[in-house]
């Protein structure tokens, strides 16, 4: 079978945690991917389907914008082939040197106004409840800077284990000497990084969205979690169009 990655670039993985690779997807490639999230961008909110979440603007108080959608896999073929594809499994199958299968997808659009994350693992949401590792795929869909919210990661951190406490962002404590290193890409740039490496990314108050494709797997020989783990989501933090009315929401990983 083809192999994707180079020794070197295996080893790069394992010593920081995560691999950045240029270029994965082409300018006609991604521009096809780009295209797909723009149709995801435009479905309306449905109840028990894909999972759509909103934020409000850093940039215009009172205004509520798109900040992610997650489970939107089963309705759209093309991201279901491109996501459970042969080259994207292969790719990761080499990476955790055993067959992966997938574990979420979501989108994450960080629009104009749109705000960062903190740092974390992202073992700390509760993911070993599933599996024990897993590796994330970042595909940049539009370019991504310092200035619009890029994302940031710390070398070597991932062979700690977990730094921090579940359901929480990591404290200054936790990552007194570390240093996070900004990540820059260009549309179809990718980056694959693993459940315990430590990142954030910065708000974006720029004119313009930052869209980028997670696709998360897990070793295949430790389960399939997909429909379990999204079940848990919608009982934990539901999507906006399913939650009560009174009840507050709060997103803590």
């Amino acid at each position: 079978m083809l192999k994707f990655f180079s020794e070197g670039e295996l080893e790069t993985f394992k010593q920081q945690g995560y691999l950045v690779v240029r270029g994965l997807y082409k300018a006609a490639e991604i521009e096809q991917i780009k295209a797909w999230v723009d149709e995801v961008q435009s479905l309306p909110e449905i109840p028990g389907k894909y999972m759509m979440y909103f934020e409000d603007s850093l940039l215009e108080p009172g205004k509520r914008v798109l900040s992610r959608i997650e489970n939107f896999c089963p309705y759209h073929k093309g991201f279901h082939e491109l996501i459970n594809g042969e080259e994207m499994l292969q790719r990761v199958h080499e990476l955790f040197d055993e067959p992966a299968i997938l574990f979420k997808e979501k989108i994450n659009f960080k629009m104009p106004g749109g705000n960062g994350f903190t740092p974390h693992q992202d073992a700390q949401a509760g993911w070993n409840d599933y599996a024990s590792l897993f590796i994330t795929v970042l595909i940049t869909i539009d370019e991504s800077t310092v200035e619009n919210g890029c994302l940031e990661l710390a070398v070597g951190y991932h062979q700690r284990g977990l730094i921090g406490e579940l359901w929480k962002p990591l404290t200054e404590e936790n990552i007194k000497g570390m240093e996070f290193i900004p990540v820059p890409a260009k549309p179809g740039d990718a980056v694959f990084f693993d459940s315990y490496a430590p990142h954030r990314s910065g708000p974006n108050l720029t004119g313009h969205p930052r869209r980028v494709l997670y696709l998360t797997y897990n070793r295949r020989s430790e389960g399939d979690h997909r429909l379990q783990y999204y079940a848990d989501k919608r009982k934990s933090y539901p999507p906006d169009i399913e939650r009560e009315p009174d009840k507050k929401y709060v997103f803590k990983v």
